[in-house]
């Protein structure tokens, strides 16, 4: 399937898809989300898929919605607005590693936010715009963001709409990690490979286990991990992960 906003390379069990505005700073509009959300749906199936990197072509991660207008496509009054789609976009099973080459602003920001990892080149910059543009903030930003770097740094990002650096967005927790430019894609590799070498059906239970605690209440969360226990105990991978360590070598996944 070909793509006119995002370019995908497959490789090693690691989909990196690639924000491909790079002329708008890879702002995101309609025809960008329903890429991202078809490619996306797609690669959540494909069983040699088993991470996906996100990065931005260019100079900058995402900067947000294109706010310059120009022709679109036809829409019915009940279609997802952008937001919308964005965010739907992200919701897969399979874990999403955010790699972050420059500018990520509104739309750009919240989309990290659904991502599982986030690694940062030095050169990127955060900012959450939407207090000053007197607008709301959106894709869960209020839920999501609260809950990776605590109540009050949340509240001081989104009402001051202040932009911060890749330091002060390791130092709060926002991001997982900050590298130099020229070691970001290495580095998001470097994660990728450890993720895509462990048992998928693993790795994807406990991304929703982790999820699903987020809203969840403890007894409810504890019931959940007890069904996954019992499913993964029945996988192959789990036979072959006893195996490997009693014969003293490095497993083998195949996601069975």
């Amino acid at each position: 399937m070909t793509y006119e906003t995002i370019f995908l390379n497959r490789e090693d069990h690691i989909t990196t898809v690639t924000l491909n505005r790079p002329d708008k700073l890879n702002a995101l509009n309609m025809q960008m989300a329903d890429e991202l959300h078809r490619a996306l749906a797609i690669e959540d199936q494909t069983d040699s898929t088993r991470v996906i990197v996100i990065t931005g072509a260019g100079r900058g991660f995402c900067s947000g919605a294109d706010l310059t207008g120009g022709p679109s496509a036809p829409r019915a009054s009940n279609a997802l607005s952008l937001a919308d789609a964005t965010f739907e976009a992200m919701q897969i099973g399979k874990p999403i590693i955010a790699a972050i080459n420059g500018v990520a602003v509104g739309g750009g920001f919240t989309l990290t936010l659904s991502c599982d990892i986030r690694i940062a080149s030095e050169e990127a910059r955060f900012q959450l715009p939407f207090t000053k543009l007197s607008i709301s903030a959106e894709l869960g930003s209020t839920y999501l963001l609260p809950r990776l770097i605590g109540w009050g740094k949340a509240t001081e990002l989104i009402l001051t709409s202040k932009m911060i650096g890749a330091q002060e967005a390791g130092d709060i927790g926002l991001v997982n990690s900050v590298v130099p430019a020229d070691e970001l894609h290495e580095a998001a590799m470097q994660m990728a490979h450890t993720l895509a070498a462990l048992p998928p059906m693993a790795v994807r239970l406990n991304k929703k286990g982790i999820r699903l605690g987020m809203g969840s209440e403890l007894d409810a969360q504890r019931r959940y991990e007890e069904l996954a226990a019992s499913k993964l105990g029945q996988t192959s991978d789990a036979a072959e992960a006893r195996l490997a360590f009693a014969e003293k070598r490095d497993p083998i996944y195949t996601g069975r």
